[in-house]
């Protein structure tokens, strides 16, 4: 691994190029925060397509691909004044040892669940009304939903034990139902919500990640179709003509494909 000392002589290299192309680059010249937000995300998310399939080298590059967009919106701060990245690393410096007293203070906590719950209490002295006042608006629901679970949490608002949840996930399946016989699917709607942000719960109490669990779905069920598609380019006869029992005979292959 690099020295401190080349660690930081990397960082100073892009922060010179960024100087460089924001100065000489058409493209890199015309951008704004607003123009970059939605590069930031997309690029966010493809950090999170490489960390699920574990590929280390792609982590490495779309890390790049995120520090640059850090030092992009850092670079567009210093030109208005306002701040520069000195500015922002020393700001969540000073906020991660005023969160971490157990660190640097003279707190002592017992385990993991002690430090979430001093954080949230920190950020209420703060200033902060809400624990909830920290989950983005913009997050995707099922991405929300896991957040604000685990804020309340901090604070005590939570269930005692797995079982309980899975009550709760079952009563909210049997309210669904009922809807659904009653086809009011504005109800319908809201029970069906009632279920995910139940299960969302349950998957957390069981240490699962939803949002990972739902996307290693997504990839198996690509994975499945796509050689269910080639074997039926295969044959010459497009999937729509198939039937379902044609269709199944080429999923259960697929079931049986090794996993990587």
């Amino acid at each position: 691994m690099n020295s401190r000392q080349t660690q930081v002589q990397a960082f100073e290299r892009l922060l010179d190029i960024m100087d460089d192309l924001r100065e000489k680059c058409p493209w890199d010249k015309k951008q704004t925060m607003q123009s970059l937000r939605h590069l930031t995300i997309e690029e966010t998310y493809e950090l999170g397509d490489a960390i699920l399939d574990n590929d280390l080298n792609e982590v490495k590059k779309e890390l790049g691909d995120v520090l640059l967009h850090i030092v992009f919106y850092a670079k567009i701060g210093s030109e208005t004044k306002d701040f520069d990245i000195a500015d922002v690393c020393n700001e969540i410096c000073e906020k991660l040892i005023h969160r971490h007293p157990h660190i640097y203070g003279d707190t002592v906590v017992a385990d993991e669940e002690e430090v979430k719950q001093n954080w949230e209490k920190l950020k209420l002295k703060e200033g902060r009304s809400s624990v909830l006042e920290g989950v983005p608006k913009s997050l995707p629901a099922l991405v929300k939903a896991s957040r604000i679970q685990d804020k309340v949490k901090a604070v005590g608002f939570d269930w005692d034990e797995p079982e309980q949840v899975w009550e709760k996930v079952q009563e909210e399946l049997e309210e669904l139902q009922v809807e659904v016989a009653a086809n009011d699917h504005d109800k319908m709607e809201a029970e069906f919500g009632d279920v995910l942000f139940s299960m969302i719960n349950y998957a957390r109490f069981l240490k699962i990640n939803p949002e990972d669990a739902l996307e290693r779905t997504n990839k198996k069920f690509i994975k499945r179709f796509q050689y269910l598609e080639s074997k039926a380019d295969q044959l010459g006869k497009p999937l729509m003509d198939m039937t379902l029992a044609e269709m199944d005979v080429f999923w259960e292959e697929a079931k049986r494909l090794p996993k990587n």
